[in-house]
């Protein structure tokens, strides 16, 4: 039995706005944003990421736990050295703490961790 269609996500952030329209252009994903409140949309309409304003946002401190990340994105890439640029050019910044070798660690715009990975 399935109860519901697809799931949306609701990311906390300090302006809603500027995160939709970073991970939209990431993605390549139709934005919308009004008063506090942003969405991005594939072409289908069918994968949704939101994005709530909220007052004193705290970002989270990754790899530590005194601010727990919560949750992060993986973005699939064909190559990491090709993707890095890109992401660095539209407001992401390369965390120092590199755990792996088939990703890497970036910071979008409101500080939370979310990785590139080898599709």
């Amino acid at each position: 039995m399935t109860i519901a269609r697809y799931p949306s996500f609701v990311i906390d952030c300090p302006d809603a706005e500027a995160l939709a329209t970073f991970y939209g252009t990431l993605l390549g994903w139709n934005v919308k944003a009004s008063d506090g409140w942003g969405e991005i949309r594939d072409e289908s309409g069918q994968q949704c990421i939101c994005f709530q304003q909220v007052e004193d946002y705290t970002p989270p401190q990754w790899p530590g736990q005194q601010v727990p990340q919560q949750m992060h994105l993986d973005v699939m890439v064909r190559d990491l050295d090709e993707a890095e640029p890109e992401v660095l050019a539209i407001g992401a910044t390369r965390h120092e703490h590199q755990p792996g070798t088939s990703f890497r660690v970036f910071l979008d715009p409101a500080g939370h961790p979310f990785c590139l990975c080898v599709d």
